[in-house]
Protein backbone atom coordinates (compact mmCIF):
# COMPACT_ATOMS: atom_id res chain seq x y z
CA UNK A 1 0.00 0.00 0.00
CA UNK A 2 0.89 3.23 -1.24
CA UNK A 3 4.28 1.72 -2.20
CA UNK A 4 4.60 3.93 -5.42
CA UNK A 5 4.49 7.08 -3.38
CA UNK A 6 7.19 6.26 -1.36
CA UNK A 7 9.22 4.89 -3.70
CA UNK A 8 9.32 8.04 -5.95
CA UNK A 9 10.24 10.24 -3.09
CA UNK A 10 12.72 8.47 -1.83
CA UNK A 11 14.15 8.28 -5.41
CA UNK A 12 13.48 11.82 -6.23
CA UNK A 13 16.15 12.32 -3.29
CA UNK A 14 18.59 9.91 -3.95
CA UNK A 15 18.63 11.29 -7.72
CA UNK A 16 19.27 14.53 -6.06
CA UNK A 17 21.88 13.84 -3.88
CA UNK A 18 23.78 11.34 -6.76
CA UNK A 19 23.62 14.77 -9.16
CA UNK A 20 24.74 16.74 -5.69
CA UNK A 21 27.69 14.19 -5.25
CA UNK A 22 28.62 14.63 -8.64
CA UNK A 23 28.86 18.42 -8.68
CA UNK A 24 30.74 18.21 -5.35
CA UNK A 25 27.32 19.11 -3.13
CA UNK A 26 27.12 22.47 -4.58
CA UNK A 27 23.36 22.25 -4.19
CA UNK A 28 23.97 22.60 -0.69
CA UNK A 29 24.40 26.36 -1.42
CA UNK A 30 20.82 26.37 -2.14
CA UNK A 31 20.00 25.94 1.52
CA UNK A 32 18.24 27.97 3.98
CA UNK A 33 21.26 30.56 4.85
CA UNK A 34 19.04 32.67 7.84
CA UNK A 35 18.09 36.41 7.15
CA UNK A 36 19.59 36.19 3.63
CA UNK A 37 17.69 36.95 0.17
CA UNK A 38 19.43 33.97 -0.85
CA UNK A 39 18.95 31.93 1.83
CA UNK A 40 14.91 32.32 0.91
CA UNK A 41 15.29 29.59 -2.11
CA UNK A 42 16.10 27.14 0.77
CA UNK A 43 12.84 27.19 2.41
CA UNK A 44 11.14 25.46 -0.72
CA UNK A 45 14.25 23.27 -1.52
CA UNK A 46 15.83 22.39 1.81
CA UNK A 47 14.64 18.57 2.51
CA UNK A 48 15.68 17.44 -1.10
CA UNK A 49 18.99 18.38 0.05
CA UNK A 50 21.72 16.68 1.91
CA UNK A 51 25.41 16.78 2.62
CA UNK A 52 26.30 13.52 1.74
CA UNK A 53 25.65 10.37 1.33
CA UNK A 54 25.85 9.10 4.90
CA UNK A 55 23.24 12.12 5.75
CA UNK A 56 20.70 10.82 2.89
CA UNK A 57 21.02 6.96 3.69
CA UNK A 58 20.32 8.90 8.14
CA UNK A 59 17.28 9.87 6.72
CA UNK A 60 16.02 7.42 4.05
CA UNK A 61 13.92 4.95 6.46
CA UNK A 62 12.74 7.24 8.67
CA UNK A 63 11.35 9.64 5.61
CA UNK A 64 10.25 6.39 4.13
CA UNK A 65 8.40 4.98 7.43
CA UNK A 66 6.71 8.22 8.80
CA UNK A 67 5.42 9.44 4.70
CA UNK A 68 3.69 5.80 4.93
CA UNK A 69 2.04 6.16 8.29
CA UNK A 70 1.10 10.01 7.19
CA UNK A 71 -0.17 8.14 3.25
CA UNK A 72 -2.10 5.89 5.67
CA UNK A 73 -4.21 9.23 6.38
CA UNK A 74 -4.53 9.59 2.47
CA UNK A 75 -2.51 11.52 0.39
CA UNK A 76 -4.18 14.63 0.30
CA UNK A 77 -3.39 14.87 3.72
CA UNK A 78 0.67 13.92 3.10
CA UNK A 79 0.85 16.64 0.62
CA UNK A 80 -0.98 19.05 3.03
CA UNK A 81 1.47 18.11 5.97
CA UNK A 82 4.80 17.73 3.63
CA UNK A 83 4.22 21.66 1.85
CA UNK A 84 3.02 22.56 5.74
CA UNK A 85 5.88 21.57 7.37
CA UNK A 86 8.75 22.18 4.61
CA UNK A 87 7.55 26.08 4.75
CA UNK A 88 6.21 26.58 8.22
CA UNK A 89 9.38 25.06 9.85
CA UNK A 90 11.54 26.31 6.66
CA UNK A 91 10.17 29.76 7.17
CA UNK A 92 11.08 29.52 11.20
CA UNK A 93 14.62 28.65 10.74
CA UNK A 94 15.37 31.70 8.28
CA UNK A 95 13.99 33.96 10.69
CA UNK A 96 15.42 32.30 13.80
CA UNK A 97 18.41 30.18 12.97
CA UNK A 98 22.19 30.81 13.51
CA UNK A 99 24.04 31.45 10.34
CA UNK A 100 24.75 28.32 8.50
CA UNK A 101 23.47 26.64 5.22
CA UNK A 102 20.05 24.45 7.13
CA UNK A 103 19.68 21.44 4.58
CA UNK A 104 17.75 17.73 4.89
CA UNK A 105 15.17 15.77 5.56
CA UNK A 106 15.55 15.37 8.94
CA UNK A 107 13.43 18.95 9.47
CA UNK A 108 10.73 17.39 7.78
CA UNK A 109 11.16 13.57 9.49
CA UNK A 110 11.17 15.56 12.68
CA UNK A 111 7.83 17.42 11.54
CA UNK A 112 6.01 14.24 10.70
CA UNK A 113 6.94 12.77 14.17
CA UNK A 114 5.43 15.70 15.78
CA UNK A 115 2.50 15.67 13.16
CA UNK A 116 1.87 11.63 13.76
CA UNK A 117 1.72 12.18 17.96
CA UNK A 118 0.19 15.51 18.26
CA UNK A 119 -3.01 14.13 16.11
CA UNK A 120 -3.22 11.11 17.98
CA UNK A 121 -3.94 13.84 21.20
CA UNK A 122 -6.19 15.94 18.88
CA UNK A 123 -8.26 13.17 17.04
CA UNK A 124 -8.40 10.47 19.61
CA UNK A 125 -9.34 7.96 17.20
CA UNK A 126 -7.79 4.03 17.15
CA UNK A 127 -6.21 4.29 14.08
CA UNK A 128 -4.68 7.92 15.26
CA UNK A 129 -3.05 6.47 18.40
CA UNK A 130 -1.77 3.15 16.81
CA UNK A 131 0.39 5.60 14.15
CA UNK A 132 1.55 7.42 17.20
CA UNK A 133 2.47 4.33 19.14
CA UNK A 134 4.10 2.83 16.51
CA UNK A 135 6.14 6.66 15.63
CA UNK A 136 6.92 6.65 19.09
CA UNK A 137 8.21 3.23 19.68
CA UNK A 138 10.16 3.81 16.20
CA UNK A 139 11.65 7.15 16.16
CA UNK A 140 10.99 8.45 19.71
CA UNK A 141 14.82 9.08 20.67
CA UNK A 142 14.89 11.38 17.92
CA UNK A 143 13.15 14.22 20.80
CA UNK A 144 16.99 14.93 21.79
CA UNK A 145 17.61 16.05 18.16
CA UNK A 146 16.10 19.04 19.03
CA UNK A 147 18.78 20.32 21.03
CA UNK A 148 21.95 21.63 20.33
CA UNK A 149 24.73 19.21 19.44
CA UNK A 150 27.50 19.92 16.46
CA UNK A 151 28.12 22.91 14.54
CA UNK A 152 27.10 20.55 11.41
CA UNK A 153 23.50 19.21 12.59
CA UNK A 154 20.49 21.81 11.91
CA UNK A 155 18.68 21.17 15.67
CA UNK A 156 16.92 24.40 14.89
CA UNK A 157 15.66 22.45 11.69
CA UNK A 158 14.76 19.41 13.60
CA UNK A 159 12.68 21.95 16.56
CA UNK A 160 11.11 24.13 14.01
CA UNK A 161 10.17 21.12 11.69
CA UNK A 162 8.56 19.31 15.16
CA UNK A 163 7.03 22.34 15.65
CA UNK A 164 5.31 22.81 12.54
CA UNK A 165 4.30 19.12 12.62
CA UNK A 166 2.31 20.13 15.45
CA UNK A 167 0.74 22.99 14.65
CA UNK A 168 -0.50 21.38 11.10
CA UNK A 169 -2.11 18.20 13.11
CA UNK A 170 -4.43 20.96 15.58
CA UNK A 171 -5.04 22.49 12.14
CA UNK A 172 -6.05 19.48 10.06
CA UNK A 173 -8.08 17.82 12.50
CA UNK A 174 -11.12 16.65 10.98
CA UNK A 175 -14.28 18.49 10.81
CA UNK A 176 -16.34 16.11 13.26
CA UNK A 177 -13.89 16.59 15.70
CA UNK A 178 -14.19 20.39 15.76
CA UNK A 179 -17.63 20.32 15.85
CA UNK A 180 -17.54 18.30 18.99
CA UNK A 181 -15.50 20.92 20.95
CA UNK A 182 -17.86 23.79 19.94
Amino acid sequence: MRFTEITIIIGVLWLIELYNSSIGHALGAWGIYPRSIDGLVGVLVWPLLHANMSHLIANTLPIAILSWFILLRGFREYIIVTIGITLVAGIATWIFARPAFHIGASGLIFGYFGFLVAAAWYEKSLKSFVLAFFTIFLYGGIVWGIFPQGSQISWEGHFFGLLAGIILASYLEPPEIRRRKI
